[in-house]
């Protein structure tokens, strides 16, 4: 392309006025991968989390929000599937994504998988879908672990609906620990300490293979690897 370029007077403040500039397109940042995430109004951790485990050139993660009230519910839970479709519909909406996935554990089950990716597919018809609990599961199959520790900060209602979730998945709860709190706030604000005491204690039984901790708010990606 021909280069256009003014010159003009240096009092005026502009010394080039250059325009048409000659330009290349690549792929962009994600030219591996594009990934999107729907993130609850009320999380503080996981887009950080993300960030952590997934700093993979040529990946690239691209988040949008969706109300939630911060009273964790079963109710509250079921009424984010409302607005799945246009969290999707404003998340690069003319790129296409590899992946979305609605970052909500317990509304995932709550909602069910099949309706959260028929609330995706409105807007971003045939996409890859997934979520917390359906990664849940394809990690206990890949690690060949079938009796769970389950920790999450839920109140009781909630953690037994989960509990019974992962039973009618295939596999064993034989223990469980909350922290039985109801504000999505201050999930976010339990600290690495007290999750890694939970972790070490409920997980080191030998009725469990392995140690599930449910809910994207909560701190995990810093010390993971310790703990295990």
């Amino acid at each position: 392309m021909q280069q256009r370029a003014t010159e003009t007077n240096l009092n005026d403040g502009l010394a080039i006025d250059r325009q048409h500039m000659p330009y290349e397109l690549d792929e962009g940042i994600g030219y591996r991968a594009r990934i999107g995430l729907i993130v609850l109004a009320t999380d503080q951790t996981i887009e950080y989390e993300f960030r952590r485990i997934m700093n993979l050139p040529g990946v690239a993660l691209y988040e949008s929000r969706i109300y939630n009230a911060p009273t964790i519910t079963p109710e509250s839970l079921q009424e984010m599937e409302r607005g799945i479709a246009k969290a999707t519909e404003v998340i690069t909406p003319n790129l296409s994504l590899d992946v979305v996935t609605y970052a909500c554990t317990s509304g995932a089950m709550v909602i069910g998988d099949d309706k959260v990716r028929a609330r995706i597919w409105e807007a971003r018809p045939g996409v890859a879908c997934t979520t917390p609990m359906a990664a849940t599961f394809a990690a206990f199959k890949a690690l060949a672990v079938h009796r769970i520790c389950l920790i999450a900060p839920y109140v009781d209602e909630i953690c037994r609906a989960m509990r019974r979730y992962i039973l009618d998945n295939g596999f064993k709860v034989p223990i469980m620990g909350s922290w039985s709190l109801a504000d999505d706030t201050k999930v976010a604000r339990i600290s690495e300490e007290s999750i890694g005491q939970a972790i070490l204690e409920l997980g080191s039984s030998d009725h469990v293979d392995a140690v599930f901790i449910a809910c994207t708010s909560l701190r995990l990606a810093d010390n993971v690897e310790m703990l295990e």
